[in-house]
């Protein structure tokens, strides 16, 4: 009897053994992948990527699983993500005129290739840190002070991000570039800051003159085009009344010198006479019947105008 229990109990423990041992190839046999991962199974050494998101099944024990996340991560340089205080030993950097200034970075990224992004590097967001932070320095130097603070944000951005990409497209890591940005730049004094201002400020005020110029050019510009209109057709018009009388003065000549051509001495008396019309009306005659005497001309004009 004792034998017997001894031998249901050994049976007992058997079963419960086969049954945790299944349970636990049971739950090594599956994984799932959220619809923002990829999946690596590696079998024998030999790796492949599972991107269908759900339920999958691998063989337990023959075959490794490692997830990765595909979704857009970020880091930040030149400043503590959680505290907000600066790295200077990231931040302070030296621009082309031999200033220095603070930049603060914020870059993002995603995994592309998860494969790679496990076995091609032992930590590729350092290295993909480290050459960031190589190419902004590079970059900022090569830019005046004035650029890295005001203008030239958004370029200086579009260069190192460019220069990125073709770096991580060399280096293979298994990583993509999303942005790159400039969170802040600032001088590293408070005297420097209050100068840039004021550069600022005047750079404003330039551009609000500049605005003012244009628009009261635009305002004044179609009445001085209507002047000047005015202008050349007046001018046009006394051009043309000055050519009519000339061309008119020439023909009443021709006419004359065609007459004289043909009876000079008609034509003289003619002229003679027709002059004389003209003149004798405005004449002043004064008779003089040759007596001595001392005046000979009196101011009659004066004597005319009290008489009258």
């Amino acid at each position: 009897m004792q034998h017997e229990k001894k031998s249901i109990l050994s049976t007992s423990i058997k079963i419960v053994v086969l049954l945790a041992v299944a349970a636990v190839l049971l739950l090594n046999s599956m994984y799932s992948i959220n619809e923002q991962e990829q999946a690596v199974v590696t079998t024998f050494g030999s790796p492949a990527t599972v991107s269908t998101p759900g339920l999958h099944f691998k063989v337990p024990f023959l075959q490794q699983v490692e997830k990765v996340s595909t979704v857009i991560n970020g880091f930040p340089i030149g400043y503590d993500i959680e505290t907000k205080e600066p790295i200077e030993a990231e931040s302070l950097m030296i621009t082309s005129d031999y200033n220095f200034v603070n930049v603060d970075f914020f870059v993002e990224y995603k995994v592309s290739d998860p494969i790679k992004y496990l076995y091609s590097s032992q930590n590729p967001v350092m290295i993909l840190k480290t050459l960031a932070q190589s190419y902004i320095r590079d970059t900022i130097g090569l830019y005046p002070v004035d650029n890295v603070i005001t203008t030239g944000k958004n370029e200086i951005q579009a260069e190192i991000k460019e220069k990125l990409i073709d770096r991580l497209e060399k280096e293979d890591l298994g990583l993509q570039l999303v942005n790159i940005t400039i969170q802040d730049a600032t001088p590293p004094t408070a005297e420097v800051l209050e100068a840039f201002k004021a550069v600022e400020t005047a750079k404003q005020s330039k551009e609000t003159s500049i605005n003012n110029a244009n628009k009261y050019k635009s305002e004044q510009e179609p009445a001085a085009v209507a002047k000047v209109d005015e202008i050349i057709k007046n001018a046009e018009a006394t051009k043309q009344s000055r050519i009519n009388e000339a061309e008119g003065q020439v023909a009443r000549f021709n006419a004359i010198y065609e007459e004289y051509t043909k009876n000079p001495l008609i034509t003289k008396q003619r002229m003679f006479y027709e002059t004389m019309e003209e003149l004798l009306p405005s004449l002043k005659i004064v008779i003089d019947d040759g007596s001595g005497g001392v005046d000979k001309f009196l101011p009659l004009d004066s004597f005319a105008a009290n008489e009258q």
